[in-house]
């Protein structure tokens, strides 16, 4: 940590009995017992008085013993355990520190003090993604002193402009109803000769279920610029691998820009991005275009974000798909509590491809929810919902424009708490559902994910 990221933190961080800061120093049960041998019967509220003394004198030799002590007493769990990673942060044992702040946590995700503490110990242990993360949530109390949330926020600047390097990576396996993405329909009519002509579907056009592998990287990069602007370079990969290749899944998308801030609270981003995606080993998709946005925290608890995307597409197996995608987004956050986020939102989108059969615009609504709860549990619920209209009839199904209605619904369980190897487990379940005025488009997919992740 540097000089500067220190001097900023320590309005904040402040003794574990800060009010007692500036008094005179009080004699404790060691300075009053002057024999060799010395007993003495304390309450745990009295042995927890005498801990707090000598860790305000900064005497932590001398407290480790009644720590030890006090680690048996009833009823002071939390002062035990919070007193026992201070000590151990003054004594620069670091990761015993951060382990005695995570229990805290685990059990009550709501003690806000306890997470800014462990926010520095992570700035400490050089982990400045994890320390951001730790700000982030203590800045959604909507009880901090204005003070100590403007000391906060000036802090993830600090660490926003000297984080250089991102990377999350997760793999694991994924069941999934659907992996062919085919229709629902049983039957289907087409048209042959300006007649209806119905149609049996035989098992290669309905839906195949299959295990999948699966495994992403999220990546990124942040260079100083010109300025106080920093320039951006993403990198994400996700990608799934089933038996077989006929349905084997891998998309890639790279993204470099300037991100400026303005002001306080408002933070502008533009970068050109590029993409490729592969199906069943060969090269289906790739785009080029730009994408950007708008950030801003209205107040400590509310943020609004503005996104948009424009790209050109390129496709392989059918060039009527070929053509521009444009997108836009608009996104409201709000802290409903100190570690619980909903959010809420719309978006349009606008395909305008080689074929007016399959260009359409669509829009639809985000809504979701998540956050920290007890037990380290990481949990989170969100849904669309959208309509989407295409140009012109595609003539072999019907005579009229296509019509959809589109939902996906997902829930993600995540266990921080637990670590194997340095991986934290998590269970994603999502659901897909298109209702087409064409039966040849109507599908459902389920699918789940049992992934190991690790959050550099």
């Amino acid at each position: 940590m540097t000089r500067p990221l220190a001097a900023l933190l320590a309005p904040v961080m402040v003794a574990a009995a800060a009010s007692a800061a500036g008094a005179a120093r009080a004699d404790t049960l060691i300075d009053r017992c002057q024999a060799s041998v010395c007993r003495a019967r304390l309450s745990p509220q009295q042995l927890l008085g005498e801990v707090q003394e000598l860790v305000l004198q900064a005497r932590y030799a001398e407290a480790r013993p009644l720590l030890a002590a006090l680690s048996q007493a009833p009823g002071v769990r939390l002062e035990y355990r919070f007193l026992s990673g201070y000590v151990a942060q003054k004594t620069n044992d670091l990761k015993t520190a951060a382990a005695f702040y995570r229990a805290i946590l685990t059990d009550d995700p709501n003690q806000t003090r306890v997470r800014l503490e462990l926010a520095r110990v992570m700035l400490l242990q050089g982990k400045r993604q994890g320390a951001d993360r730790q700000f982030r949530l203590a800045e959604q109390d909507a009880d901090l002193p204005p003070e100590i949330a403007r000391t906060i926020r000036a802090t993830r600047d600090v660490i926003r402009s000297q984080r250089d390097w991102s990377l999350n990576v997760d793999a694991g396996i994924m069941p999934d109803s659907n992996i062919n993405n085919a229709t629902s329909a049983d039957n289907i009519n087409v048209y042959l000769g300006g007649q209806a002509v119905p149609l049996a579907l035989d098992d290669s056009a309905r839906p195949r279920s299959g295990v999948g592998r699966f495994g992403s990287v999220d990546a990124g990069l942040r260079l100083p610029a010109f300025g106080e602007s920093m320039m951006l370079v993403d990198l994400d990969a996700v990608g799934t691998d089933y038996d077989g290749r006929d349905f084997d899944d891998l998309a890639i998308e790279a993204a470099v820009g300037p991100e400026l801030p303005v002001g306080e609270r408002l933070r502008v981003r533009a970068q050109a991005v590029g993409a490729q995606r592969m199906f069943g080993g060969r090269v289906a998709m790739r785009q080029a275009g730009i994408k950007g946005g708008v950030e801003t925290m209205l107040s400590r608890v509310g943020r609004l974000g503005v996104q948009f995307d424009a790209r050109r597409t390129f496709q392989a197996f059918d060039p009527g798909y070929t053509g521009w995608q444009w997108g836009g987004y608009a996104t409201y956050e709000h802290a409903v509590a100190k570690a619980i986020v909903a959010s809420g939102g719309i978006f349009a989108r606008r395909d305008a491809l080689t074929s007016a059969a399959f260009s359409s615009t669509e829009g639809g609504v985000i809504a979701g929810i998540g956050g920290e709860l007890p037990l380290g549990l990481n949990v989170a619920v969100s849904g669309t919902a959208s309509r989407a209209v295409y140009d012109a009839p595609l003539y072999f199904f019907s005579a009229a424009a296509r019509r959809d209605w589109r939902f996906t619904a997902r829930a993600t369980l995540g266990v921080r708490a637990w670590r194997i190897a340095g991986l934290s487990p998590s269970i994603n379940a999502s659901v897909s559902r298109i209702d087409s005025t064409l039966d040849y488009y109507a599908a459902t997919r389920m699918r789940y994910r049992f992934t190991l992740a690790r959050y550099f």
